[in-house]
């Protein structure tokens, strides 16, 4: 993570859908084994799924059944919980010039 890059604090179903297509090639996992928790200011525990982008850190705020469920209600994931494969394909096709796409997906492997 590039520390200089603003952090924003969002809603997943509230990003642009290209922005969901990135995340979902990125957690074809499904998200809740990749959910960071940190404090508040007011000392509220915040659960969060990190996606970085060119130019901002999102932080989108889900809890871990949020974010079973959101993986359950898309048609995009099977019914183990995994990106499909000709959707896994079709957005890696899509989003391969985008660098941040390529660094995050190397860093899987």
């Amino acid at each position: 993570m590039t520390v200089n890059k603003p952090r924003v604090i969002k809603d997943y179903n509230k990003l642009e859908k290209e922005l969901q297509q990135q995340i979902k090639l990125i957690y074809a996992d499904g998200f809740a084994e990749n959910l960071i928790h940190f404090f508040d200011k007011n000392g509220v525990k915040i659960t969060v799924l990190p996606f970085e982008t060119e130019d901002r850190y999102y932080m989108l705020r889900m809890t871990e059944n949020e974010a079973v469920q959101i993986v359950d209600d898309d048609d995009d994931y099977d019914d183990e919980g995994f990106l499909k494969d000709k959707v896994k394909q079709n957005y890696e096709d899509k989003y391969s010039d985008l660098d941040h796409i390529a660094d995050q997906m190397s860093d899987e492997d």
